[in-house]
């Protein structure tokens, strides 16, 4: 099973995620950190992702046969996370067959009605990793 977790900026969201993911010791589950910088394929490599690579590429490759992509809302928009997320990133995630559990984090001008803001990160990406762990065995 192929989890694809994206983030940016410093990582610190995917890093949460990797590592929580990797806590639940989900069974045959291989981790893939994309960056859309170092310093968050970095992170998140360091919270125990199985392999991690940056960029606009490794988006495109990994989205046509992740099983789940986890990352914030702005994965999907163009030109979000401060100009990291391209084009052609937010097309490819869009695109996959991939499950998408998205983070709805209300910053670089995205705010998602009816989602409270009171949860903290790690709040958010326990929620995440609950709801990958749902689908999971839904599956089964």
């Amino acid at each position: 099973m192929k989890i694809m977790i994206i983030d940016g900026q410093g990582g610190r969201m995917g890093s949460l995620l990797t590592e929580k993911t990797k806590n639940a010791a989900i069974s045959d589950a291989q981790i893939y950190a994309i960056g859309t910088n170092s310093i968050a394929t970095a992170a998140m490599l360091k919270a125990g992702a199985d392999y991690g690579a940056t960029g606009e590429n490794p988006v495109l490759v990994n989205s046509r046969d992740a099983d789940y992509i986890i990352g914030p809302l702005g994965i999907m928009a163009a030109d979000s996370l401060l100009g990291e997320v391209t084009p052609a990133m937010a097309v490819a995630v869009g695109q996959s067959s991939a499950m998408k559990i998205l983070l709805p984090v209300n910053k670089c001008n995205h705010h998602v009605v009816g989602v409270s803001s009171e949860y903290s990160m790690s709040e958010l990406a326990e929620q995440a990793v609950r709801y990958l762990l749902d689908c999971i065995s839904k599956k089964a």
